[in-house]
């Protein structure tokens, strides 16, 4: 399994346009995707959790790129473990 994560901070279409691309054009099937939000207050959190297959972490304030990638290594369950970025 790969495990994708992608951090964010008020960027949810860029976010959601990422999802889409994953799902468009990729034919790994097992995978999952792992989106963590550093508080953002443009309605991230709101819009992503309508995405039923992704595993969103929510996180009160910004934390920082590097820690949120962090958090979602800690998350994942894939073997392997691609941080993506949103505007991917």
């Amino acid at each position: 399994m790969l495990s994708i994560i992608i951090v964010g901070h008020n960027n949810k279409d860029l976010i959601i346009d990422c999802i889409k691309s994953i799902r468009k054009d990729t034919s790994l099937k097992d995978k999952e995707i792992i989106v963590v939000d550093n508080g953002s207050t443009d309605g991230s959190q709101e819009a992503f959790k309508k995405i039923k297959e992704i595993i969103l972490i929510e996180n009160k304030e910004n934390l920082g790129y590097a820690k949120a990638n962090n958090q979602g290594i800690k998350k994942a369950r894939g073997e392997h473990v691609l941080l993506l970025n949103s505007d991917t």
